[in-house]
């Protein structure tokens, strides 16, 4: 009975956990351009729509790391642009207690996981205040995400032809 009440023994024999924490959160760049309106809005639309994404990451110092998650939405009608959003959304974080190797995976995949859901807002809004119709962007894996440019880095370096 005693195992049972104390269940969290056990995890302090492992040693401390890591801690990642939220010091700001911010819209660091964010552009709209509709170059072809009023006249997209008296047509048909069935445009394509082309959605980008990448992060860039900065080492503030003292376990403080900039994240930065860019977001690029493209939307055209044939060979004409619709709209186009380029929005960059960012964070500062703490990360302390992590081994220095699992630090590109953190910044690569949980700090943008945080950070998607505000960029994913600034689209849907400044998209819906452009006269469109909004826009939600799709949940992301940023796991497998990394883990594939992860196998992609391997692939160029084993390649001959690369080196």
């Amino acid at each position: 009975m005693a195992d049972e009440t104390n269940p969290a023994s056990g995890a302090q024999e492992q040693g401390p956990a890591g801690q990642l924490a939220i010091q700001k959160i911010y819209v660091k760049d964010l552009s709209f351009e509709a170059p072809n309106t009023p006249g997209v809005f008296t047509e048909q639309l069935n445009p394509s729509v082309d959605i980008h994404f990448s992060n860039e990451t900065k080492d503030l110092g003292e376990d403080q790391h900039e994240v930065v998650l860019q977001v690029t939405v493209t939307v055209k009608q044939d060979d004409r642009s619709v709209y186009l959003v380029e929005a960059k959304q960012a964070g500062i974080f703490t990360i302390t207690g992590f081994p220095v190797e699992h630090m590109p995976a953190i910044l690569a995949t949980a700090c943008p996981n945080i950070l998607f859901p505000y960029v994913r807002e600034v689209v849907s809004e400044i998209v819906t205040k452009g006269g469109f119709p909004q826009i939600l962007l799709a949940p992301v894996n940023f796991d497998m995400l990394y883990a594939q440019e992860l196998q992609r880095r391997a692939q160029a370096e084993s390649d001959p032809r690369t080196n």
